[in-house]
């Protein structure tokens, strides 16, 4: 964790700077915009990190261990496609649910099911996508998008079968 916070902080370090010697022309409304999306989006990164290590302390062992485990199989890919699909808050809470779940023993490939169903096919985006696209454009999206988690939990697993990596 610690090598992507130094890289974030380097950039934002080089953008201010950046922005610094372009004057407070430029300056003063970037720290303004900077503070402003601070304080709208840190609550609920705060709420959805609790929410998803509350979610792995209240989940049973043994619901992880048959369900979503690598010994679940395509039960637990299925589940995990389901799950992306409809988690609420999308990525904001769905990283960390997913980060908890593996550590509480989920599955490789039900893990990579999880994410790749949140990030292409996440109902809580669909009517942003309609905002900017329309209702067929993203329909298509979504539809050709349906088999994406599939494939990719079924590829963890056949990677995961064939290499022996834990």
């Amino acid at each position: 964790m610690k090598l992507p916070i130094i890289m974030l902080a380097s950039l934002l370090f080089a953008i201010m700077a950046y922005a610094w010697v372009q004057g407070p022309e430029v300056f003063s409304p970037a720290l303004k915009n900077s503070g402003s999306q601070l304080l709208r989006f840190a609550p609920i990164m705060v709420i959805a990190v609790l929410l998803s290590g509350f979610a792995e302390a209240v989940i049973p062992k043994q619901f992880i261990e048959t369900w979503l485990s690598d010994a679940s199989g395509w039960r637990g890919i299925f589940i995990a496609w389901i799950a992306g699909i409809v988690t609420p808050v999308a990525g904001v809470f769905g990283m960390p649910l997913a980060a908890s779940l593996y550590k509480a023993g989920a599955g490789l490939a039900v893990i990579m099911t999880f994410l790749t169903s949140l990030a292409t096919l996440s109902l809580v985006k669909m009517p942003i996508e309609v905002g900017f696209y329309g209702w067929r454009l993203t329909m298509v999206r979504f539809g050709v998008s349906l088999i994406l988690p599939l494939i990719a939990g079924g590829l963890t697993q056949m990677f995961l079968a064939s290499s022996q990596i834990k």
